[in-house]
Formats: C-alpha cells, sequence, structure tokens
C-alpha cells in the first residue's frame, strides 16, 4: 500500500466517471451517505449540485461537515477519502458553469449543456469543498 502524491490524487478524482459517496449528518445524528457526481478545480476544490430539499441538501444546510469516498474497484485497489466542510451557494451562473463541467464529465460533452442547464435552476444548490483532510491510498492490495 502506497500513498498518493497531491498531484496523483487529483488526477485519481478527475479520471473517468467514479462516483463519490457523500457522507453527511442526519438532524439526529446518523450517517447518511449518498452517490455524487462531481468535479475539482485547479486548486483541488470539489464541486457538486443537489437538490435544496433532498436529504443530503438538507444535511448540508444545517451541518455542513462531510466526508467523501472515491474508490477504484479494480485491482490492486485505490481510494480517496476526503474531509471538508460544505459552502453552499445558489448563484445561478456558478451551477451553470459547475453542473455543466459535471455534466461533460459524466454525461459527455454533447449533453453537458443539457445537463447543465436542466441542473441550474432554482431549488438547485452548488456545494464547494474544501478538503481539510485526505487519505489517498494506491496499491491496497499488493
Amino acid at each position: 500500500m502506497e500513498e498518493m502524491t497531491t498531484q496523483e490524487t487529483r488526477e485519481f478524482l478527475r479520471a473517468g466517471t467514479r462516483t463519490g459517496k457523500l457522507a453527511t449528518v442526519s438532524a439526529d445524528g446518523s450517517p447518511h451517505v449518498a452517490p455524487i457526481w462531481f468535479e475539482l478545480d485547479d486548486d483541488g476544490n470539489l464541486f457538486f449540485t443537489t437538490g435544496a430539499k433532498t436529504v443530503k441538501g438538507r444535511n448540508l444546510r444545517r451541518e455542513p461537515r462531510l466526508s467523501l469516498c472515491v474508490d477504484d474497484e479494480n485491482p490492486p485497489f485505490a481510494h480517496v477519502v476526503l474531509l471538508g466542510v460544505a459552502e453552499i451557494s445558489e448563484d445561478r451562473d456558478a451551477l451553470l458553469k459547475w453542473a455543466t463541467r459535471v455534466g461533460g464529465r459524466y454525461m459527455g460533452v454533447d449533453q453537458a449543456e443539457e445537463f447543465g442547464l436542466r441542473n441550474a435552476v432554482e431549488g438547485e444548490l452548488l456545494v464547494r469543498v474544501t478538503p481539510s483532510k485526505i487519505v489517498a491510498l494506491r496499491n491496497i492490495a499488493d
């Protein structure tokens, strides 16, 4: 097992269409986990969108601390786990920018604009996460 460098971690998080498994804190203190699509900026901040009325949207508005796990399920296996605090925005221009980028990554560039427009609407939230701690390991089975 080996630790990834910062560059390797960012490349891992940007690779393909791996989903993130987002953990938030429910009102009763219990954990809630949901898959998300996400993108990174050049500084390593993570962005995703969610509905304001979803469980994760409500949880993050009340308690912004979160954890996210992204893994490679193929041998020799790898994963990145990050901790951070959600910064939530309803700015339509920022929502459109990031929803379009996320759509391009997961749906393909030909559907990016349509995905962005569909998700940059009232009731959607843009979540920015600046990681406070990252554990990134590769070659776990070696």
